[in-house]
């Protein structure tokens, strides 16, 4: 089993791949669409800006083959900006993103009257019962630094949830598409725990 960790010039792949040397998991780096066919599943780490990461990807043609190994049944993890470039758009600077999901990235209106981005550690509460949450209890807490959140049209995918001055959906799947808005690299045993879970369970 290798997974392979998509560069986009930005994120926090490092952290990423500190955790699954830790749990000694094998990985590669992927730079080009051609090297995701030496991969049995994929990461997407995330933080960095929606349209800037957009570009790199589709200078690279990295955005054809996430897609593609979207579509073909390669199980795929979303990580903060990961999970929200999955969806149709961001609002942040309006950018087009891959579209392996119905769905919008959407910032958080100062309405909230909480701090702009949620920087910390925060409660994800389980949406019905899914493989990634094994051994995790409902209600875990976890890292988070974000001001954009993932708002997929089909909230029947909603796995995870959180709040902070509004509900939001902080972690969904559908079938082999995985995606959460919190930093499980950076979150603890709970986070070692739901990496474990994507990268030695069924995906």
């Amino acid at each position: 089993m290798t997974i392979g960790l998509i560069d986009y010039k930005a994120g926090n792949r490092k952290s990423v791949e500190n955790a699954l040397n830790y749990l000694h998991v094998a990985f590669r780096v992927i730079e080009r669409p051609e090297e995701l066919v030496h991969v049995d599943k994929i990461i997407f780490p995330g933080v960095g800006e929606a349209r800037a990461a957009m570009e790199v990807l589709a200078e690279r043609g990295l955005d054809r083959g996430l897609r593609d190994a979207a579509a073909s049944g390669v199980p795929l993890l979303g990580i903060c900006i990961g999970c929200q470039l999955f969806l149709d758009r961001s609002e942040e600077r309006d950018a087009v993103c891959l579209g392996i999901i119905a769905g919008t990235s959407r910032r958080f209106p100062p309405s909230i009257g909480l701090k702009i981005p949620q920087i910390g550690w925060n409660q994800v509460f389980h949406r019905g019962r899914h493989r990634l949450f094994d051994g995790i209890p409902d209600g875990g807490s976890f890292y988070f630094d974000h001001s954009y959140y993932p708002d997929p049209a089909d909230r029947g995918m909603e796995i995870g949830e959180t709040e902070y001055g509004l509900s939001f959906v902080s972690a969904y799947a559908r079938d082999n598409v995985l995606a959460v808005q919190f930093h499980p690299e950076k979150s603890g045993p709970h986070g070692l725990r739901l990496l474990s879970n994507f990268a030695l369970k069924g995906g």
